[in-house]
């Protein structure tokens, strides 16, 4: 049997009792961070789960399937995933890959940052379409994430942005060579975002700027949400781009223009320079 396992967003105590059993009479169990990152280290994982896990990274997820599932007919491999497994795209390619081995496989959800993301106050089925901001360098500056938040606001909706993590990735030199050299891990802020986003904004013309989407624009910031530092803060894209909310991982929502009075006095919690009352059209 395979089984896709999700480990939740917060520590080692966040698996399910049922996903526990299943890691503990596994024969295999990888456990996939390239994706996501836990708060806590691979040893104390190791600790808490009773036994030995080996670390699939993104070679081995994207390119080396076939690896993890051998045998799974047989016996018992498990795939851990931080957050749910139906959280990325990555991982349904190897359900699909199971059932074309004839492997009988199994899913064991947990929490996302696609639910976990109401704790702001924000309710789930205000929410457009999820968009992705991904790191700009000096010549590749994509803005199509831009086109979705538009879209959310017209329709009065809220967007969440997750927001980029290089985790293992090759160096342009190291490609040329072919011979694999990793950059240092990077995890992008709220602050990066906003930044990028105000860059994008400061393009478009007066009219799209005071209808859609401008630096006095309301915006949520989230850190290490599930975990014990868990931070919030809302703020204006002028100011989000000077906040320092911590360690990673953080996400971006960018409200809708009207939000239900019970939204603006939760997320009024968590602004002492604003009244959102003046946000809420």
């Amino acid at each position: 049997m395979f089984y896709l396992i999700g480990l939740g967003l917060g520590d080692i105590k966040d698996i399910t009792v049922k996903g526990l059993e299943i890691v503990k009479q596994c024969s295999r169990v990888y456990l996939e961070m390239y994706t996501s990152i836990l708060g806590c280290s691979l040893e104390d994982m190791q600790e808490f789960y009773g036994r030995p896990l080996m670390l699939a990274d993104r070679d081995l997820v994207e390119q080396g399937a076939d690896e993890i599932l051998a045998g799974a007919a047989e016996t018992d491999v498990a795939l851990l995933v931080v957050g749910d497994p139906f959280g990325a795209t990555t991982h349904t390619d190897f359900i699909l890959r199971a059932k074309e081995k004839n492997i009988p496989y199994k899913v064991i959800h947990n929490a996302s940052i696609m639910n976990a993301i109401g704790c702001c106050g924000l309710q789930l089925y205000k929410f457009g379409e999820t968009v992705s901001i991904p790191y700009w360098d000096e010549t590749w500056k994509p803005d199509s994430f831009y086109d979705k938040i538009k879209l959310n606001r017209l329709h009065n909706m809220h967007t969440l942005c997750l927001l980029d993590i290089k985790v293992k990735e090759p160096t342009p030199e190291s490609l040329m060579r072919k011979r694999k050299e990793y950059m240092p891990p990077r995890f992008m802020s709220c602050a990066e975002a906003a930044q990028q986003l105000l860059t994008i904004v400061e393009k478009k013309d007066a009219l799209e700027r005071n209808t859609v989407l401008n630096e006095q624009s309301l915006c949520v910031g989230l850190a290490r949400v599930g975990q014990s530092t868990q931070q919030i803060v809302v703020g204006t894209l002028h100011g989000m781009r000077a906040m320092d909310l911590g360690g990673p991982l953080h996400s971006l929502i960018i409200p809708a223009k009207e939000m239900h009075p019970l939204e603006v006095e939760f997320l009024q919690q968590y602004s002492d320079s604003i009244k959102l009352d003046d946000y809420n059209h």
